[in-house]
């Protein structure tokens, strides 16, 4: 099945690329994207182990994606994108026993045969004003074209929170930059999504030449980690806001991000389930509409030469009630650089390292404490402590920048808050293609 999805891609492909001549008579745009990353992870010591556990067995797990990227014009200042995706494979333990899981293609699902189905499928339009005008590129889910500098869109239909919001130029991708969830978005970001990350919602975005204000409204899931939605929208919703300011310091580019955003559901609260079972809390069995969850980020990148990149973030979230969509981290920072190869006479590679510290509200700790589980975590008990970890990668340019390969390297202390268990260390390599 991935062998034939993989050829219709390339097929469709190569009859657009053709078709596309130029800039302005390009209409539509089509790109293809597979990624695949395998990670090792050696025995390692722990004094007891939960449900939620990562395995203190050595195991090696693969992962892969396969993702077709569409967008066609329809009329002035409107396209319609459209996204199937093949994913399949699964992550160290089940994707469990980590907050800072260090797979980010990895999704939450039972089943590891590989499955298809519709990443995105929205509309957008985009209405336009001023003189100034930017040069779009053709790229995924982009159109070649001019652009006012000065514009409004509005989207509706299925996305992902993170193609729009909580962006980093250094740290966002975990097909091509690092792949720790932490890292490919702020930790403390509970952000809307189904089980393979995709959300149903309106989008809207104000662009300025120096900054960007984006709001969005969507749906929530039924079940924490879930795939069905919640039609009661009026009772089970998430709103996101977030600025955008970019600028320039020494002639290198910077650009800071402040987020914020607000969770309505039926979500689980941990004092609530403490008080109704203190030696065994279940967080689910306290589900009540009318709960909330508020939280804010910030993400920061700067160029400081030409080939030297650095980057910080920060996230907070109250951890009042349960985690519903990302992963169990309430307070999260991540700091990194990314250098590349042109001091090597490899201007397209790249080396970066990064950092994680990662830690839980009051309320969180004391119900996994006291034996609960979370949807990611829980190891029966806990001794708390920061979950910090390290991560460093090399990016090759293998082929006329359409094949990557990556070695990566990542450093886990006190998986899933636990200084009972670990250190852990995550040996991976991803394999990526694209045009």
């Amino acid at each position: 099945m991935k062998i034939i999805f993989t050829a219709l891609f390339c097929i469709i492909f190569f009859t657009g690329a053709f078709a596309q001549d130029t800039v302005k008579q390009q209409w539509y745009s089509l790109h293809f994207q597979e990624t695949t990353i395998t990670q090792d992870k050696p025995p390692f010591n722990a004094s007891y182990s939960g449900k939620n556990s990562l395995s203190t067995l050595g195991e090696t797990q693969t992962s892969i994606t396969s993702t077709l990227f569409s967008d066609a014009r329809l009329w002035k200042g409107a396209d319609v994108v459209f996204d199937p995706e093949l994913s399949g494979g699964s992550g160290l333990s089940h994707t469990e026993g980590v907050a800072a899981f260090p797979n980010g293609e990895t999704f939450r699902v039972g089943s590891t045969a590989p499955a298809i189905y519709i990443a995105r499928l929205y509309l957008r339009q985009t209405f336009e004003w001023g003189k100034e005008k930017d040069t779009v590129t053709d790229d995924q889910n982009q159109i070649a074209g001019l652009k006012s500098k000065r514009y409004f869109t509005i989207a509706g239909g299925k996305y992902g929170l993170a193609d729009f919001f909580d962006g980093n130029n250094f740290s966002h991708d975990p097909r091509m930059q690092f792949m720790n969830w932490a890292l490919m978005d702020n930790g403390a970001y509970d952000y809307a999504a189904n089980t393979r990350g995709y959300v149903l919602g309106l989008f809207t975005e104000l662009g300025q030449p120096d900054w960007t204000l984006r709001f969005s409204l969507t749906m929530v899931t039924t079940t924490a980690n879930g795939a069905v939605w919640d039609t009661k929208v009026l009772k089970a919703n998430t709103q996101n806001i977030e600025y955008e300011r970019r600028y320039t310091i020494g002639g290198q580019k910077g650009t800071v991000r402040v987020l914020g955003y607000l969770n309505n559901g039926k979500f689980g609260n941990y004092e609530a389930a403490i008080a109704q079972n203190p030696k065994a809390p279940n967080v689910d069995s306290t589900q009540a509409y009318g709960r909330h969850k508020v939280g804010f980020g910030i993400s920061a990148d700067q160029s400081i030469t030409s080939d030297l990149g650095v980057f910080a973030k920060a996230s907070y979230n109250d951890g009042h009630t349960e985690t519903w969509f990302f992963t169990e981290i309430d307070r999260s920072v991540s700091f990194g650089a990314v250098l590349k190869g042109t001091s090597w006479k490899r201007p397209d590679d790249e080396i970066a390292l990064a950092f994680i510290g990662d830690g839980l509200s009051s309320e969180h700790r004391q119900y996994l404490a006291d034996g609960g589980y979370g949807f990611i975590i829980g190891d029966g008990r806990l001794n708390y402590a920061p979950e910090m970890v390290a991560e460093l990668y090399y990016k090759i340019n293998a082929y006329q920048k359409k094949l990557w390969l990556s070695p990566d390297y990542q450093f886990i202390m006190n998986p899933a808050y636990n200084a009972s268990r670990g250190p852990v260390s995550v040996l991976g390599f991803r394999m990526h293609v694209e045009f």
